[in-house]
């Protein structure tokens, strides 16, 4: 139960992130958009849970490859894509393309991935052993309103090569 709710709090925070962070369109009709994001943590406990003393990673690169297909009854096409994005300071990455409308998208039929690929920041090296790699687990949110759909991954993360028994307690 603990996961789940974590697991919604990650996916709230990165809808108000979308939000807030997203150009606002002066345009009637908004652009269309499909959006891939996620975080990476530090899992100071290394139990696979974002906990109280577990902290948002920046500088962390992360590689998205995505298949979307369309469900549009006019055309029958998949749209492939990768990217490799660098988290920011929130810990977050994030790729949005115009190029598919959120609409004809398919979300039964498509699928994305998002794996750790390494680090460019050396300013943390206390918690630098890849925990939680790959994600393919995602919630979708689509918009009728605005014409966009967001893909949210489960979060990913680092450990430490030891935990801190004195802050996590034995395993």
């Amino acid at each position: 139960m603990e996961k789940k709710l974590i697991m919604f709090l990650f996916v709230l925070l990165q809808l108000l992130l979308v939000n807030s962070l997203s150009p606002k369109h002066s345009s009637a009709k908004p652009n269309a958009e499909v959006t891939v994001m996620g975080f990476v943590y530090c899992d100071v406990c290394s139990n696979n849970t974002f906990s109280r003393h577990s902290y948002f990673m920046s500088g962390v690169e992360v590689r998205i490859v995505c298949r979307f297909k369309s469900a549009s009854s006019t055309t029958n096409e998949m749209v492939t894509f990768s990217a490799n994005r660098t988290t920011n300071e929130f810990g977050l990455y994030k790729v949005a393309t115009t190029s598919l409308d959120c609409a004809d998208v398919d979300s039964l039929a498509s699928s994305c991935q998002a794996s750790l690929v390494g680090r460019r920041s050396s300013s943390d090296i206390s918690c630098n052993v890849p925990g939680y790699r790959t994600t393919t687990d995602q919630v979708v949110f689509k918009s009728k309103r605005s014409n966009l759909c967001i893909y949210g991954f489960n979060a990913l993360n680092f450990r430490p090569f030891k935990s801190d028994l004195a802050l996590c307690g034995k395993k």
